[in-house]
């Protein structure tokens, strides 16, 4: 693989995308009827298996997704231009105008010292476009814990945020405090409103440590599900060797099986 490629030859690949593409929109009955609408939940499909390739550590799986993104954006390009809305020129010239401006200690004469003055500036100079909340830029679609760490960077960039990691440490075993109160308050007749409410106020401020110990909590999640499956489906395992259903096994064969899936785990049996 060459990893020196010039642009012109990045550039001859591109065009040979678009030609495709535009050979797709003419002649194939299923690319002739997409929208922009009903492209949305493939494109985010398609983004998730990213997530997930990288996950995985996959390279030539993240290969692959990105291939399918690049197409994605190159499809969604050709139906503007269609409706002479804007094209993949435009699409490109515009990220490369945002880039420039947004990174005027590359491009002009601002000095930063850190990454957190980058993103200040960042902020900065977006509500100088003319965003009328720094939180403008979440979308509401995104998981509720990725939502919530980006306000809470967001927020960092203004200078809205906690000194230190444990300031945050408190504020979870307060938040920790106020959800027992209102479940002990409530053991008659739960108020489930008030109790998601401080169950929320908890994640929140879980997330918030999270990134100030430098751990993305999306991806720590995602990797603790994929290891309570593999240790799952290992108990599983066991119970097809001795011909049972899983719910045929008592919790005490269960609990030796998932030990026993922890230290294969640990070691790379799998």
């Amino acid at each position: 693989m060459n990893r020196h490629q010039t642009p012109l030859l990045v550039e001859q690949s591109l065009l040979r995308l678009m030609q495709i593409m535009d050979d797709l929109r003419a002649k194939c009955p299923w690319d002739q009827k997409q929208t922009f609408e009903t492209l949305r939940h493939l494109t985010i499909e398609e983004v998730y298996e990213l997530a997930d390739a990288i996950l995985k550590k996959d390279l030539q799986e993240i290969k692959k997704e990105l291939g399918d993104i690049l197409l994605h954006l190159v499809f969604y390009a050709k139906i503007a231009q269609e409706q002479q809305a804007f094209d993949l020129k435009d699409v490109i010239d515009g990220i490369c105008e945002k880039l420039i401006y947004r990174h005027p200690h590359i491009y002009a004469d601002v000095v930063v010292k850190d990454e957190a003055e980058v993103k200040a500036n960042w902020e900065t100079l977006k509500l100088k476009e003319g965003k009328k909340s720094v939180l403008e830029g979440v979308p509401k679609a995104l998981p509720a814990m990725v939502k919530a760490m980006r306000i809470q960077e967001k927020a960092r960039g203004v200078g809205f945020d906690w000194d230190t990691r444990e300031q945050v440490f408190e504020k979870i075993k307060e938040e920790i405090a106020e959800l027992e109160i209102e479940l002990q308050e409530n053991q008659t007749t739960p108020n489930e409103a008030k109790i998601a409410d401080e169950f929320g106020d908890l994640l929140f401020a879980m997330v918030n440590y999270a990134r100030f110990i430098g751990v993305n909590p999306e991806q720590a999640l995602e990797q603790t599900n994929q290891k309570f499956i593999d240790r799952f489906q290992y108990i599983e395992q066991k119970a097809h060797e001795t011909q049972r259903l899983i719910n045929a096994l008592s919790l005490a064969e269960m609990e030796e099986y998932w030990q026993e899936a922890k230290t294969k785990l640990n070691k790379n049996i799998f």
